[in-house]
């Protein structure tokens, strides 16, 4: 039996995507084995990040700097406008350069189920965002999923009035997947074959 702190840790660990109560009993096992190599760093990595983490104002990218990394970098083409589902999603896109743009994080997507709707997305700020003007391209980058699809029609029905070119991801990527757990050649390759929005 563990301790009731060693217990916390294990059950913490397990709400974790990708651990379960096993794997999680294996990774705090090799922490407490590996104090100074590996439970400390990772305890001093968790408090700086805690006492760090920011939203980005301008995309909702989560990083230590408003604006984060991606909005300030002055390589980025500010004219391309890549929209995703979730800050996940912008890391996998952005993990390898594939999109030399700037992004825009909606924080979910449209689910009725969920209760899940226009008004608890950053949908708004996305169009105010366009509607400033100087972006010429958004790209639609949504899961495709149903949900990830209704989301990128409602996304481009609000976006049309504005006059700018609104793009989607090629077909190809799975039903159901999700852009995170894609390898780098078919987020390239999808957005290389973009489309405009039917």
């Amino acid at each position: 039996m563990a301790s009731p702190e060693i217990d916390a840790l294990s059950k913490a660990l397990a709400r974790l995507p990708g651990l379960g109560p096993r794997s999680a009993r294996r990774a705090v096992l090799h922490l407490i084995k590996k104090r100074e190599t590996a439970l400390a760093p990772l305890l001093a990595a968790l408090k700086a990040v805690e006492a760090n983490l920011i939203v980005c104002g301008l995309c909702g990218n989560v990083e230590t700097r408003d604006p984060c990394s991606i909005c300030a970098d002055p390589r980025r083409d500010p004219a391309m406008l890549c929209v995703v589902e979730d800050v996940a999603d912008l890391w996998a896109l952005d993990d390898k350069r594939l999109f030399a743009g700037r992004f825009h994080v909606l924080g979910g997507r449209l689910s009725a189920l969920d209760g899940v709707g226009p008004g608890d997305l950053a949908i708004d700020s996305l169009v105010a965002r366009v509607a400033d003007g100087g972006i010429a391209e958004v790209v639609l980058a949504m899961n495709a999923t149903l949900e990830g699809q209704t989301t990128m029609h409602y996304v481009a029905e609000r976006l049309a009035p504005l006059g700018v070119r609104v793009m989607q991801l090629a077909q190809g990527l799975p039903v159901g997947g999700e852009l995170d757990y894609l390898d780098e050649g078919t987020l390239a390759l999808a957005l290389r074959a973009r489309r405009l929005v039917s």
